[in-house]
């Protein structure tokens, strides 16, 4: 980084990938023909948020791993261009990541991923933590065997250096495989834990979404457990509030919580780690609300 430039103030782990986003149209046809619209976008869950940050004016750096190839370039140009500072290593001869999102007609999606070069992210390829920065580390650091010692290194740095660390877990499927014992023994660190509802479900084996949060808010000083279309959970403590999700109307749900990170980090940041419930909420529901309305993570 230029040594005139101000220290980011959030510093992401993560992905970077293309997203081929495929809107379906009509009903399953096993062994025919299904229309269907497709396009090509930026995406990685670690992209994302960055992306998200930097358009809400918080400045963010983004470390991971792109393959050495035009997708990889192409990415790094237009992460670059909406402000996001880059810490990318190129792998050679890796892919950079892509991730085939299909989108049911009522927004719903399921992910093909090949990670490609985010699998080779090591320790080295996260800078030290900056003092008073912030660490968001993607879930999906941990859960393949290849990033998963540069992930941990990264939180171990950040807590160490009395830096606050956000994590959100990803995904239900790797977590699973994972162990949810080890994911909790390995991240207990983290500050600020923001889970789905299925992975707040699953880390605590907790039917009621408010039980879930109060739990996991025995682990972390703070847990952001995001509903869908019922809005948001803030668990702190004793405290728990709700935030209803912002109006919207659904086309694609990709890439939506990685933008509600982003709000609530946004406004985390701003509140120098001691954000109202309900504002940081409030900002994530917005920013998830401007995605879902149109295809594409960001």
């Amino acid at each position: 980084m230029a040594g005139d430039q101000p220290a980011p103030a959030v510093v992401v782990v993560g992905d970077v990938a293309t997203d081929v986003v495929v809107l379906l149209t009509g009903t399953p046809a096993p062994g025919s023909d299904r229309s269907a619209s497709i396009a090509t976008r930026g995406g990685g869950a670690g992209a994302n948020v960055a992306a998200h940050l930097a358009a809400l004016g918080t400045t963010v750096l983004l470390a991971g791993c792109i393959g050495d190839d035009a997708a990889g370039t192409a990415l790094a140009g237009e992460l670059a261009a909406a402000g996001v500072r880059l810490a990318l290593r190129t792998v050679p001869g890796g892919a950079t990541g892509t991730i085939v999102s299909l989108v049911e007609p009522d927004g719903q999606r399921s992910m093909l991923a090949d990670r490609g070069a985010n699998l080779a992210l090591r320790p080295a390829d996260v800078p030290p933590p900056t003092p008073n920065a912030h660490l968001h580390l993607s879930g999906y650091t941990l859960l393949d065997p290849g990033p998963r010692d540069a992930g941990l290194a990264a939180l171990a740095a950040a807590v160490a250096a009395g830096c606050t660390v956000s994590l959100d877990p990803a995904s239900t499927g790797p977590l699973t495989a994972y162990g949810v014992e080890r994911w909790v023994s390995d991240t207990a660190a983290a500050t600020l834990l923001m889970p789905n509802a299925e992975e707040a479900r699953l880390l605590t084996g907790c039917a009621d979404l408010g039980d879930a949060a109060r739990t996991l808010a025995g682990v972390h000083p703070v847990v952001v457990v995001s509903l869908g279309a019922e809005g948001a959970l803030w668990a702190a403590g004793d405290e728990l509030v709700h935030a209803p999700a912002h109006p919207a109307t659904v086309v694609d749900t990709t890439g939506a919580g990685d933008a509600f990170v982003a709000g609530v980090l946004g406004a985390w940041v701003v509140a120098g780690g001691r954000p109202d419930p309900a504002t940081a909420l409030a900002a994530g529901l917005a920013r998830a609300a401007t995605v879902v309305g149109r295809a594409g993570a960001r």
